[in-house]
């Protein structure tokens, strides 16, 4: 037996355990009590809940499919390549088919928005069959290009475990819980895909009138952390490689301490975001470099979620977002330890319109926001003065390498262990 064959079935072995594990951790083994927040909140919201066993089985096996066929192996590096920008070219064509559709739909001028747009619902319904065709090897590709710099430039060894997986995929929404007294996620869940902001504001409100208590937050996200890793359809490829590497990181992890103790602390969590978005950034910028800098015409910068136009006025230039959200969290932050929620969500609803008249679509701003936000603390902003971030961030400036910053993290699952963690590292 050839060591390429081994090393294909133990990848393919490594990859059903990883599944196996994401599904037992996502899905629990058993329902909360009766009276538990958990249960009250599965009841408000089941209608609305993700599938992930239906998703994960069906992924799963189109990705072992595909690891046979590997059609990828006849072509070149820059043919592979060639192949991933085609691939988010046709994502961007897709999404600009989207929006002529829904502009006619809501333009109260045409009388028959079905028959005005069918040739745009044609050419969009034959694009998507052509990228349904076409992902599984753009993924492939991206994953091995993922793995090549995290060997060749990571320092992580000759074999990265589990091997990078992701799929490009409609990805559900996430509802976090936070108390209103303090900031902080007590629990979380997966919603299905495409939930309207009417329907996001809805079952935020229904959770927050049958608990008085909570403070309720529903946003989409840009990638999780399933396996295969669920990635956001876009355009870009700084985007789709930088969260291919952000997303490997928490698989990476859940295999060690700090990736068990994800639900258990928001520290834990804010070294485990943290550490994916630094690994992630460097990671998907290192991918660009080595693969695509010279099929690229000109820089592509990640857009901003966020942001309502990509042309900023001469008013939104000066307005510094993460700085006013850093702001924004402090004041917050303390208006809260003084006891004082009423005024703190005041004060979170005049910063929200804030945010709105200088371009940025903020639908809700409150302790949940803060608490699902506040933990992707790479840069100053929603973690406010939080002392995780800076730490992470102080630790992976010192590192040797990603995996030395790796090793080093892995086990440090609360602020304490990382303090010791860094007095070891400059002493």
């Amino acid at each position: 037996m050839s060591a390429r064959v081994t090393l294909q079935r133990l990848e393919r072995a490594v990859r059903v355990t990883v599944t196996f594990l994401v599904v037992t951790v996502l899905l629990g083994n058993g329902g909360p009590p009766p009276q538990a927040l958990e249960s009250k909140i599965e009841r408000l919201t089941w209608e609305w809940t993700f599938d992930f066993l239906s998703w994960e089985l069906r992924t799963l096996s189109r990705k072992m499919l595909y690891s046979l066929l590997a059609p990828q192996r006849f072509m070149s590096d820059l043919q592979q390549s060639r192949f991933v920008l085609d691939y988010l070219d046709r994502v961007a064509e897709a999404r600009r088919l989207d929006r002529e559709i829904e502009r006619i739909f809501s333009d109260p001028e045409i009388s028959d928005p079905v028959g005005a747009s069918e040739r745009e619902q044609q050419e969009l319904s034959l694009l998507r069959q052509e990228m349904r065709a076409r992902a599984p090897v753009a993924e492939a590709v991206l994953q091995a290009q993922v793995s090549v710099v995290f060997i060749r430039e990571g320092g992580f060894g000759p074999v990265i475990l589990p091997p990078v997986s992701g799929s490009f995929t409609p990805l559900p929404h996430i509802l976090i819980i936070s108390p209103r007294a303090i900031i902080e996620t007590i629990y979380q869940q997966q919603l299905t895909a495409g939930l309207s902001a009417a329907q996001q504001s809805m079952i935020e409100e229904r959770i927050m009138q049958a608990d008085p208590e909570v403070s309720a937050y529903v946003t989409a996200i840009g990638g999780l952390a399933a396996y295969p890793a669920m990635l956001l359809e876009s355009s870009s490829i700084d985007w789709v490689a930088d969260t291919m590497a952000h997303e490997w990181v928490h698989h990476h992890l859940a295999f060690a301490p700090l990736g068990w103790a994800y639900m258990e602390s928001a520290e834990a969590r804010t070294i485990n975001e943290t550490t994916a978005s630094l690994i992630g950034d460097w990671g998907g910028q290192e991918v660009v470099l080595h693969f695509y800098r010279p099929l690229l015409s000109r820089a592509k910068g990640l857009p901003d979620p966020l942001r309502v136009s990509e042309e900023p006025t001469e008013r939104e230039v000066v307005f510094d977002f993460r700085a006013e959200m850093h702001h924004t969290r402090v004041v917050v932050d303390r208006l809260l330890a003084e006891g004082r929620v009423k005024e703190a969500e005041w004060y979170m609803e005049l910063q929200r319109r804030y945010f709105v008249a200088n371009g940025y679509r903020i639908r809700r701003l409150n302790q949940a926001y803060f608490a699902f936000h506040g933990a992707y603390a790479s840069e100053p902003g929603a973690a406010g003065e939080d002392p995780v971030g800076p730490l992470v961030r102080r630790l992976w400036a010192l590192s040797e390498s990603p995996a030395a910053f790796l090793r080093a993290v892995a086990p440090a699952t609360s602020l304490e262990k990382l303090q010791t963690l860094m007095t070891r590292q400059v002493g």
